[in-house]
């Protein structure tokens, strides 16, 4: 699933980790690290445990990609079977699993967690009073793809790309933010996939930065709700307006499997799996980590979740120390990923004997 930008990309861009804040789940526990990547003897961590979804996932990847279980399986059964009967992640060495810890945006080991998610949006497959905003197949273009103001102003009329009309400006755009989506036509009763099939390559400008900066929504409210409230306090010329600041778009393609893809080609559970960059965490790769959990409101609770998650999408805009968690289908998913901006650590597992050895190499050193 190529994803344009992440949910937190489009509320106010990445935040820059500092030295000595806690308040997004910083840890200063580790020392310095020099690296993105960096052996370690062990994983120290007392954090309560949850491995629970880690085998399925791994089975969805020996299912759909014979090239990556090549690669991965002898580490995917290994983890399992330490996951199994111990899950100490003191003793991941007794099972011949090495680790390499991620050095995090500060290179204290505070890695960067947000969120993403597979939104659901209600279309009809003709147009009305009220579903009138049209999301669009990949148009054929010779020289330059229209910019989004241009796409508003109906430079794609007449060429039969719609696929769909929606009654919200804003569910169109966020299913775009999101690269794909479930559209659900109530015209029929049909729920199908959009995935993600290209972008107009213009470049792309936060609508929550824009809020921010004109003082409409103060940057420590900024979330994906208060985006959704700005939204419904205004008419829709100012929010056409506010959207036409981000002149990129994304085109989207219908497709029969319900099921949500990774850039790997690998069906995607929620808390399962992350985006990340493929530079240090190749696709398939298996990493253990404190999760930060959030409350209600978004914020914090002091507490963390240990998990293991699988490497199986990329994003524009997730780099090094920075993973995008996989939060599932529906509002509450894009509710909750829109809240995260926080930080735990990590740790890149690898097997002794196997071609993930030595996971503190970078992948085209490794064995």
């Amino acid at each position: 699933m190529f994803r344009n930008i992440t949910i937190a990309m489009v509320i106010i861009g990445l935040a820059g980790c500092s030295q000595l804040p806690t308040n997004r789940g910083q840890q200063y526990l580790d020392g310095d690290f020099e690296l993105v990547l960096n052996e370690v003897p062990a994983v120290e961590s007392e954090q309560p445990q949850d491995y629970s979804a880690f085998s399925e996932q791994m089975e969805k990847v020996i299912e759909r990609s014979p090239s990556m279980a090549q690669k991965y399986e002898s580490l995917y059964r290994q983890i399992e079977n330490w996951a199994e009967q111990n899950g100490d992640p003191s003793q991941l060495g007794n099972y011949g699993i090495q680790v390499a810890q991620m050095g995090g945006g500060d290179s204290k080991g505070n890695v960067m967690f947000t969120g993403y998610y597979s939104p659901v949006i209600e279309l009809r497959h003709q147009p009305d009073e009220t579903y009138r905003y049209p999301v669009y197949g990949m148009p054929t273009c010779e020289e330059r793809c229209p910019s989004r103001e241009e796409i508003y102003q109906g430079a794609l009329d007449g060429q039969g790309l719609e696929l769909g009309y929606s009654a919200s400006m804003l569910d169109v755009f966020m299913m775009e933010v999101q690269g794909s989506g479930f559209v659900h036509f109530d015209d029929d009763g049909e729920l199908q996939y959009f995935a993600y099939k290209g972008k107009n390559g213009h470049r792309y400008v936060s609508i929550g930065r824009v809020l921010i900066e004109r003082g409409e929504v103060p940057r420590e409210k900024m979330s994906l709700k208060a985006i959704e409230e700005w939204v419904n306090a205004n008419d829709e010329a100012t929010v056409r307006e506010l959207l036409e600041q981000n002149p990129s778009y994304v085109f989207f393609q219908p497709k029969d499997s319900l099921d949500v893809m990774g850039t790997a080609g690998i069906p995607l559970l929620a808390h399962a799996s992350v985006a990340a960059d493929r530079e240090y965490l190749p696709m398939g790769s298996v990493i253990l980590a404190e999760v930060p959990q959030l409350d209600e409101a978004g914020n914090w609770n002091g507490q963390y979740v240990l998990k293991l998650l699988m490497a199986l999408d990329t994003g524009g805009a997730v780099k090094m120390n920075h993973l995008d968690l996989y939060h599932g289908m529906g509002k509450q998913a894009g509710t909750d990923a829109g809240h995260y901006k926080h930080f735990g650590r990590v740790w890149k597992l690898g097997l002794q004997g196997s071609a993930t050895e030595d996971p503190w190499l970078m992948p085209n050193a490794e064995k």
